[in-house]
């Protein structure tokens, strides 16, 4: 059985700056995947070949066995992938229900379910309470919250999570960190996501898979990736103690 995402020996330049550098790597239905590695890997340029951003210069990528790498993003996104942003851009006059349910209308056969769907989300993301606010008046935790609710809205079998724990108090990360699992497990939904904060990243990813200029130098279990000296050498830029 092939794996729910596949990227195959991927690479992407520009002007000369290799940003993804022969990536290979897949994700099994239903697991919970984290990229990390230190700014400038080539973690969000990663996101966005796969949601369909960029074309690769090099490589493949397939979902659900089929290829997608030159696909628009709104038909990868019709495929069953959403993402979220590192820089959270809700639509900030709309109320909360509404930048949910227009992310909810790539499946629903109308606003009324469409609106049905995204109170639906917005319950299991805390923000129910908030539905009636405009979206730009919400605090940075509660933007991270409607983000990752948008994603979900359009109903995905994978959702790629762009650093939606940056910014966020331990307190808030732990919640977040729930949210997630709990998603995870009652809807089967498979996570890919790039974090920097470990605390989340130890807690939630099944495997762990680490980018340095670009090019891949560990994966594994959480508690092995962290120990590995190159890893440590990477973020630390000095040579692990032996």
């Amino acid at each position: 059985m092939s794996a729910l995402l596949e990227i195959v020996d991927v690479t992407k330049r520009f002007r000369g700056l290799t940003a993804v550098d022969n990536v290979s790597l897949s994700v099994e239905s239903g697991e919970i995947y984290a990229v990390i590695g230190p700014n400038g890997a080539g973690k969000t340029t990663l996101f966005n070949l796969v949601a369909g951003a960029f074309a690769p210069d090099d490589g493949e990528i397939r979902f659900e066995g089929a290829r997608i790498d030159r696909k628009a993003p709104e038909q990868i996104c019709a495929a069953g992938i959403a993402r979220t942003f590192q820089i959270v851009k809700p639509f900030p006059d709309l109320s909360v229900s509404d930048n949910v349910a227009i992310g909810a209308m790539l499946r629903a056969p109308d606003m009324a379910r469409a609106r049905a769907q995204g109170e639906d989300i917005l319950r299991k993301l805390d923000l129910y309470n908030k539905r009636g606010q405009k979206a730009g008046s919400l605090t940075l935790p509660d933007r991270k919250r409607l983000e990752v609710a948008r994603a979900l809205a359009t109903k995905p079998k994978l959702i790629l999570l762009d650093e939606v724990m940056a910014g966020l108090r331990p307190t808030e990360t732990d919640r977040m960190v729930a949210v997630l699992r709990e998603i995870n497990r009652a809807d089967n939904l498979t996570i890919v996501m790039i974090e920097h904060v470990m605390r989340a990243v130890m807690a939630l990813a099944g495997r762990v898979h680490v980018l340095h200029h670009g090019a891949s130098i560990a994966e594994g279990k959480p508690d092995e990736v962290t120990r590995d000296p190159k890893v440590i050498e990477s973020y630390l830029g000095m040579k692990a103690a032996h």
